[in-house]
């Protein structure tokens, strides 16, 4: 009788979270088998969760933040063997050949682009199969546990800061202190950034200059594009909160030539031409990144400390632990502990 393992299912749109016993999966040729040892949960898993994505299949496991040991290998697979730990986050694969593709612009393959979680089964689970064009090698010194929300929260922030333009001793604002703006401080602060945090309160202070920040602006108390033009204007703006009102009110706070990064989903953003064309400044989206920016992010937050701020839960304590994430309370990351090892030792 084949093995079985537990897995976190959505059984359909809107549907509960389900604790189920599956069969162990063997993985196709290109692809490996993962023994999952932690798995983020994050705001996108809502798209899972609420049926949102179009053409999604059910019952479909959740969880595009994983960490785990290959524990089997498809055919065709010769850069990975069993043993390696792997991370798997939100970019599962690409054809590879099609226009976007040969231009190096993988997140827009028109032909076999594949969304872990989405696509097919991600990490809710003690075993998962995933493409191996998906994986990343995880450093040796990184704990499985506390480093898995860097394959999303932390890829996301990284790969658009190093991609700005923004050089050493820039000033570059990260909007919001939350699940990606408190991974988005460090990474800024660690690239020698002129680092300056902008977010509610300020309770918040302390810990945006704990996390790098040399400045910190509360939007309750102050104007956060005037006090950026009192620094002399912000290179980039790096915006992780999902409000638009307030990534308006930053929006002035650009310097010439500056640049608002949007990477946290929002409604529509009010923007002045005028503001553009004046100063050349300009607004733009970021996507997450593909397995290699993945294992860069793994490799500069071992050798620089960066680290995610989890609450950490068993798999049988899934729907806790993503209404948790939901409600917006927890500080900062949501992560399944899918073997106990964090759990095991308190």
């Amino acid at each position: 009788m084949a093995k079985k393992m537990r897995a976190v299912q959505v059984p359909q749109p809107k549907g509960p979270f389900e604790l189920v016993e599956r069969e162990i999966p063997e993985p196709q040729a290109a692809w490996v088998r993962i023994k999952v040892q932690a798995c983020g949960i994050c705001h996108s898993d809502s798209l899972v969760k609420d049926g949102t994505w179009p053409g999604i299949q059910y019952p479909r496991v959740p969880g595009h933040e994983v960490i785990g040991i290959i524990d089997a290998v498809g055919l065709g697979v010769a850069e990975w063997k069993s043993g390696q730990r792997v991370g798997v986050g939100w970019h599962g694969g690409h054809c590879g050949h099609c226009e976007h593709c040969r231009r190096g612009d993988f997140f827009a393959c028109q032909v076999a682009l594949l969304t872990t979680g989405i696509s097919f089964d991600g990490g809710y689970a003690e075993y998962m199969t995933a493409p191996a064009i998906a994986l990343a090698l995880v450093p040796e010194d990184l704990s499985s546990v506390e480093s898995a929300p860097l394959m999303c929260a932390g890829i996301t922030t990284f790969n658009a800061l190093r991609n700005s333009g923004a050089q050493p001793g820039d000033v570059v604002g990260v909007l919001g202190i939350g699940g990606l703006g408190h991974l988005g401080v460090q990474f800024a602060a660690k690239m020698g950034f002129k680092t300056v945090a902008i977010a509610r309160g300020k309770d918040k202070g302390p810990l945006a200059k704990k996390l790098g920040a040399i400045h910190y602006i509360d939007s309750q108390e102050k104007n956060p594009a005037a006090e950026l033009n009192k620094l002399g204007g912000a290179k980039v703006i790096i915006a992780t909160v999902t409000n638009a009102e307030a990534m308006t009110a930053a929006l002035g706070g650009l310097a010439p030539n500056g640049v608002f990064i949007v990477i946290g989903a929002a409604g529509p953003i009010s923007v002045d031409p005028i503001l553009l064309i004046s100063g050349c400044r300009s607004v733009k989206g970021w996507y997450s990144g593909t397995s290699i920016d993945s294992q860069d992010t793994l490799r500069f937050s071992a050798l620089t400390g960066v680290q995610s701020m989890n609450e950490i839960f068993p798999l049988e304590r899934v729907t806790e632990a993503y209404e948790r994430m939901m409600s917006g309370k927890a500080r900062f990351r949501v992560v399944l502990d899918i073997e106990g090892q964090t759990l095991n030792r308190r």
